[in-house]
Order: C-alpha cells, then structure tokens, then sequence
C-alpha cells in the first residue's frame, strides 16, 4: 500500500479470517518485555496479553534494536467491549466538532486514531502500542506523547509526519526498522501501532487472509 488506508476502509473489513486459534499470552509474565505501568489499573490484565506470535516478533525486534534501547510495551489486547467504548466516545467527540459530517465521515475519520469494533487488530490480539526506551526505562522522544489524536497533534501522530523534531524522526526509524524487520506492518496515522496477524497485516502484506480475529479469550 503507497496511500494511507484507514481501518474504516471496505478493503480491510474484505480480508477473509482463518483463525488459527493461538493462545494469548501475559508479556508480564512470559518475556522480558519492558511493560510500562501507564495501563496497570485494569485489574484484569488484559491490556498485557498478545497472541503468541506477535510476541516472538516483538522479541525478534528488540533483539535488533541498537545497544541501549528497549521497546517499551504499553497495551497489547483491548477487549471488543473496550473497543467499542473508546470508537463510540472518539467518534461523538468527532460530531460534536463537525456536526456537518454524515456518519461515513465521522466513521473514517474516527478510524484515524480508533479501529472500528468489528475489525479492531487490537481485540484481535495481534496489534501492540508501543515505543522505545533507554537501559534505564525512560521514554524516548518520538514527537508526539502516545495516542496523542490528530486533532491534538496537528497531524505529528502520523508515523511520516514533518512537524517533529530530527531526533523524534530518528527513533521512528529506529523502532520501524526492528518492527518491520520482524515482520509487523505500522497502521500510518500512529506511529506506535504496530500488528502482525490481522486483517490491516494481511491486507498491507498482501496475505490471503488473516490469522487472527477478534477473541474474548484471556
């Protein structure tokens, strides 16, 4: 894909699914992942928890990555309850903006920042945010504070953006290199939403079908 395609596009909803039924597992407690805390207060856990493989490609990418630097994880699988939340809430946020905008628009452009329900990579376990940190644990720059919207960023969310600095443009590269070099796929509008697996991976790898759809299984 050269143009951005947004989750809300027919294309991705298109992919067929053949569900290989791997297990979701805890990045806490299988990896030595670095979890940052910022989503601790669910009490379930269930923002830790990736398919299997994508989380031997996050090992593969960390493993890559230059000397003093870790990838930082903050949220991997997002309920399809969560899910809906956060596209219901970003989307009235979006009609209360621009209440001139029919609902294919408001749907499209909500799915800049939130993936509708229905095909959501996150509720699918595959798709992880995240970013890169020191030996010490401290977050790098990468111009934009995390699920910063377009709005609030003036478009510097995008992964490809101008409006950061030279240094925030570096480490993007720095982590697209190890991601993509293990085989995720970047959705453009956040830099730090990275998948393997779903239905955007397939459709941006040019796979039959995705591995991975929606699961309520921890």
């Amino acid at each position: 894909m050269t143009e951005i395609v947004l989750m809300s596009d027919p294309k991705v909803a298109a992919v067929p699914v053949q569900e290989c039924g791997e297990r979701l597992v805890d990045v806490r407690r299988d990896s030595p992942l670095l979890v940052d805390r910022r989503k601790w207060q669910d009490s379930a856990g269930a923002f830790a928890h990736l398919r299997e493989g994508v989380l031997t490609r996050l090992l593969a990418a960390q493993a890559q990555l230059p000397p003093g630097l870790r990838l930082l994880f903050v949220e991997g699988y997002r309920p399809p309850a969560l899910q809906r939340r956060y596209f219901d809430k970003y989307a009235a946020q979006l009609r209360t903006e621009h209440p001139q905008w029919s609902p294919d628009q408001i749907r499209s452009a909500a799915s800049r920042y939130v993936s509708p329900p229905e095909i959501a990579p996150h509720s699918a376990g595959a798709a992880v945010d995240l970013t890169l940190a020191d030996q010490d644990g401290r977050e790098l720059d990468l111009g934009t504070r995390m699920n910063a919207t377009p709005e609030e960023s003036a478009g510097a969310c995008y992964t490809h953006a101008d409006n950061i600095s030279d240094e925030a443009r570096s480490h993007r590269a720095v982590l697209g290199a190890a991601l993509a070099g293990a085989g995720l796929v970047n959705y453009p509008t956040e830099w730090w939403h990275w998948s393997y697996g779903d239905r955007y991976w397939a459709l941006s790898t040019g796979a039959a079908a995705a591995h991975y759809g929606p699961t309520s299984n921890t």
